[in-house]
């Protein structure tokens, strides 16, 4: 049996907590560019929490952005999935199961284009939420009226002019936007890409100027460790368990973040911030931001390539391996607790990055580090590349760990096939994809310059960086050092070195 919602009634556990009827009669209130499991597991978790409570009452249109991979599991399963969270809390380990029904239908952007224009036309709809990754918040000067826009800024700029329109500039129709790819203030940088883009498009000066009066842009950071789709196995035993097979079913932990830089008028309209202490409206989250982009995805950052090349496949299993567990330690402690470029105090980062320690040997989730390399260049320069040259503003020496991190970034991106743009790179003889934008640069930098000046030409790309790290005293040699290392001795003997 699939999970549906005709099926509901045949479903029935202690242990799983499931929607009644009256909420899949909630109006759409909340447009979401994306269909990721991160939205799932934690901006879409805390609106199910809210209508279960009766609070919010409203569900989500998702628009699927990109061309990729397929939606028909959420048309089978009426757009419901189960979340399954696992982890401590407070001492306390925790254990749930939500049939979230949060969603109430996703569009293709690609196919369905006019259906999400429509959406615009929905005075219940107040809200706008992404997650695009990195990469998608990018200024691609477009025209905006294409069906669909390419970037995900120009597809929002559409929807706004078309609610511009369709509500004639009142101050009430204006939006609550809210990205969450983890970017430096998303919400700044969103705003000004759409506005000029709107410049780009000669859109009018009193749409310009409904979009500044009516609209929020809020940054916000999102924390929560939701890995990718769960493998067969577990999928089997939950389905044995449950009584019922989910093609959604994600698994997250316990722990969960949402801070949103907002007003009185934004938590007005996101009602949904009452039902958990997860979600933080507040003028400023910086701390929130630097804390969790610095000692949590930095470290990530740094580590995945070292732990994927070392033969470990998740988290959980490298910090098991005593050798990855001290690297990523002292990695975290030593070299990036100390060079957050936002004034905090050592004894807060200290004791975040050890919660932080927690969270990744969390028995419960299989968090893939080959995932976590998804756009590992551009994750590099956004969450490492600061805290690298507050280490050098600070003590004016190199940080080993962060070198030693940066040369198993270069040789995971040492890519040996290439086909139909599609890259790969070697380990222990089997081939691994490399989903990154700079994988055909690294192709070409490789094959021009091979292992003996390839990290001099990396660091010494300053339209990348925006700064040329040969400059740092000592930092090139450094990296070359355990570039050569770590292909000649292996990953863990050069860590224990």
């Amino acid at each position: 049996m699939i999970l549906s919602r005709q099926n509901l009634k045949d479903i029935s556990n202690s242990e799983l907590i499931k929607p009644n009827d009256s909420i899949f009669q909630l109006p759409e209130k909340v447009l979401q560019f994306g269909t990721g499991v991160l939205l799932r597991g934690l901006p879409d978790y805390f609106i199910d929490k809210a209508n279960r409570q009766g609070i919010f009452n409203g569900r989500i249109v998702v628009v699927k952005s990109t061309s990729s991979g397929s939606s028909s599991a959420f048309d089978q399963q009426d757009s419901l999935y189960t979340l399954a969270i696992r982890g401590i809390e407070n001492g306390a380990e925790v254990q749930e199961n939500i049939i979230c029904s949060a969603i109430s239908r996703v569009l293709s952007a690609s196919t369905q284009w006019d259906g999400i224009l429509v959406c615009a036309h929905n005075k219940e709809i107040q809200i706008v939420i992404s997650n695009t990754t990195e990469v998608g918040l990018q200024l691609v000067l477009e025209n905006i009226h294409q069906t669909p826009p390419t970037s995900f800024p120009a597809k929002l700029l559409a929807f706004l002019f078309e609610r511009f329109t369709a509500f004639h500039g009142s101050a009430e129709s204006g939006m609550v936007i809210i990205p969450t790819e983890l970017i430096p203030d998303n919400g700044k940088k969103l705003k000004a890409i759409v506005f000029e883009l709107a410049e780009f498009n000669a859109l009018d000066t009193a749409f310009t100027k409904w979009l500044t009066d009516c609209n929020h842009f809020c940054s916000s950071l999102v924390d929560r460790i939701v890995p990718g789709k769960p493998e067969a196995k577990v999928a089997v035993e939950f389905g044995n368990d449950f009584g019922y097979t989910d093609k959604l079913l994600t698994v997250a932990e316990a722990y969960r973040l949402w801070a949103i830089e907002g007003d009185e008028k934004v938590k007005s309209i996101l009602t949904f911030s009452q039902v958990d202490k997860g979600v933080i409206i507040a003028p400023d989250i910086t701390i929130y931001r630097e804390l969790k982009l610095r000692l949590l995805n930095a470290t990530h950052t740094l580590s995945c390539g070292v732990a994927f090349l070392a033969g470990f496949e998740t988290v959980k299993e490298g910090m098991e391996d005593k050798t990855l567990s001290h690297y990523s330690t002292d990695l975290m402690l030593n070299d990036i607790a100390v060079a957050i470029p936002y004034p905090i105090d050592k004894k807060t980062a200290h004791d975040f990055g050890l919660s932080v320690l927690d969270r990744f040997r969390n028995p419960h989730l299989k968090h893939l580090w080959l995932g976590i390399t998804l756009q590992y260049s551009m994750k590099l320069k956004m969450r490492v590349l600061p805290v690298l040259l507050q280490f050098y503003k600070n003590f004016d020496r190199v940080p080993d760990h962060i070198a030693l991190g940066f040369a198993a970034w270069i040789l995971f991106m040492k890519v040996v096939k290439e086909e139909d743009d599609n890259y790969f790179g070697e380990r222990n003889g089997v081939l691994y994809p490399i989903k990154d934008d700079q994988a055909n640069y690294f192709f070409n930098q490789w094959n021009h310059h091979g292992q003996t000046s390839i990290v001099s030409a990396v660091l010494n790309d300053e339209s990348f960086w925006g700064t040329n790290l040969n400059d740092l005293k000592g930092f090139s040699e450094a990296v070359d050092k355990y570039l050569k290392l770590l292909m000649t001795q292996g990953i863990l003997p050069t860590i224990r070195k």
